[in-house]
């Protein structure tokens, strides 16, 4: 299946909660409805909406009830690229200017929080506590996986685990309540709601490792930002930390390390690159992001045949092969 074939199946629902999106983060304040605006301008897949809907298609399926919950999980994944923009100071994300960039790096932080405390009013409207309870403990992990991005820079001792922590936390966890909070808000059976967690946090590690991929082996205009930017910013993902489990590339990898961490970035990382991308650390990286998709279409077993079932099943794919 391809993305754009999921997507004209649910295109009345998308540009229903894409309209709410923007009537969600509406400011009588001319900067933050400037600059929120800007940000959900520059587009988006939209994939946790997207699960959020195909989720509760497996319960009472009523979009004005759903909308309280793909609005803010959209605007929490929002908020959060605002933040991480700051902090990377990145100047370009999907080939459009940052808000960092555009404006600067206190309206940056401003925006981000404006819309998270925006995603917070839109879920009240829905009275489930465990709703609420289950997103604002995401947000705290999200937040934990932040902070251990930037404790874990340039640092090539860290593992494995230590690298798929902090992804559980900075990605997949919110793609994984956007399945179960779906569930959760059309009335869908507990064990299924949970087998849709399990899927949509497999999901969400092989979106992640796939993102890393990218990073390395995608053009500017696929990526829409310079390739490389997670090794200029410090961030050591997984096709790198397999590249340096080769004796014959460590320690040329650990010099030309030395040399970015040393320009902070500022400095041509195409030989690094190169390096990894002529290791074994991008194949093995893409059979890790296999493996859970995998485990992802496995926890759907027990979830009913049909063609909400197939739509999953085939996301699923689309995220574990994406070169975009």
């Amino acid at each position: 299946m391809k993305l754009i074939d999921l997507y004209a199946k649910l295109r009345k629902d998308i540009n229903y909660i894409e309209k709410e999106l923007e009537r969600s983060i509406y400011s009588d304040h001319a900067v933050l409805r400037e600059t929120s605006l800007h940000l959900l301008k520059a587009g988006g897949k939209r994939i946790r909406p997207v699960f959020v809907l195909l989720s509760a298609k497996f319960g009472n399926y009523d979009l004005e009830t759903i909308k309280h919950v793909a609005v803010p999980l959209e605007l929490i994944h929002m908020a959060s690229l605002v933040h991480d923009d700051v902090i990377d100071d990145a100047n370009t994300r999907r080939g459009q200017l940052t808000v960092r960039s555009k404006w600067d790096n206190r309206i940056a932080m401003y925006t981000g929080d404006y819309i998270f405390a925006k995603a917070l009013g839109v879920v009240t409207k829905l009275p489930n506590p465990q709703i609420h309870q289950i997103m604002s403990k995401a947000i705290v992990q999200m937040s934990i996986g932040e902070m251990e991005q930037i404790r874990f820079f340039y640092n090539t001792q860290q593992t494995v685990r230590d690298y798929l922590l902090r992804i559980k936390r900075k990605t997949a966890l919110l793609i994984a309540i956007s399945c179960q909070l779906g569930a959760i808000a059309a009335s869908v059976p507990e064990r299924w709601a949970n087998r849709l967690y399990s899927f949509g946090f497999n999901v969400g590690m092989a979106f992640q490792i796939r993102d890393d991929i990218l990073d390395l082996c995608g053009t500017e205009a696929e990526l829409g930002k310079p390739p490389g930017s997670d090794i200029k910013q410090g961030n050591i993902t997984i096709p790198v930390l397999f590249a340096l489990q080769e004796e014959n590339l460590k320690d040329p990898l650990l010099k030309e390390l030395a040399v970015i961490q040393e320009a902070d970035g500022q400095t041509d990382v195409s030989r690094f690159i190169r390096m990894v991308r002529e290791s074994s650390g991008i194949r093995r990286a893409e059979l890790l992001a296999e493996k859970y998709i995998d485990k992802a279409i496995r926890a759907l077993n027990e979830l009913p045949e049909g063609s909400v079932k197939k739509d999953l099943i085939g996301i699923a794919h689309f995220i574990g092969n994406r070169s975009y």
